[in-house]
């Protein structure tokens, strides 16, 4: 027959924090591999290079060119109407609006030209032209 003691009475009152840390070790590890797959994503653009540019602030007024001549204004693939019309709303709200223009290098010098033309008819003074730094 085993003697009770008081030592078997006493509830546990420590709490063993280390099984605690490597489960959110497991959980951060599995975020971290999973997280690139929920990126969405970008529009391919071989923007030339150059080794001088200055940074741009962030603009309401953001048009990609693709080397397909498509337009992507803000993430999604418009004409250019709908261009001049969302610029001349952002003008509306805000006469110091910036277009940030990034076209690929394959296209034709002559259609970013257009479509500066259409930016600034619709009352953008100020645009920017992204580049890739070299």
């Amino acid at each position: 027959m085993a003697i009770k003691t008081d030592l078997d009475n006493e509830a546990i009152a420590d709490i063993n924090v280390v099984p605690l840390v490597d489960i959110i070790l497991v959980v951060l590890i599995i975020f971290m591999v999973t997280a690139p797959m929920f990126i969405k994503p970008t529009i391919n653009v071989n923007l030339p290079k150059a080794a001088s540019g200055d940074q741009t602030a962030p603009s309401k007024l953001n048009i990609a060119l693709t080397a397909d001549g498509r337009i992507n204004l803000n993430g999604s693939f418009v004409e250019e109407q709908a261009v001049q019309q969302r610029a001349l709303e952002e003008v509306a709200k805000n006469s110091d609006v910036q277009a940030i223009i990034s076209a690929d290098k394959d296209v034709p010098h002559g259609r970013v030209v257009g479509l500066l033309d259409v930016v600034k008819t619709a009352g953008v003074k100020k645009f920017a032209i992204s580049i890739e730094k070299k």
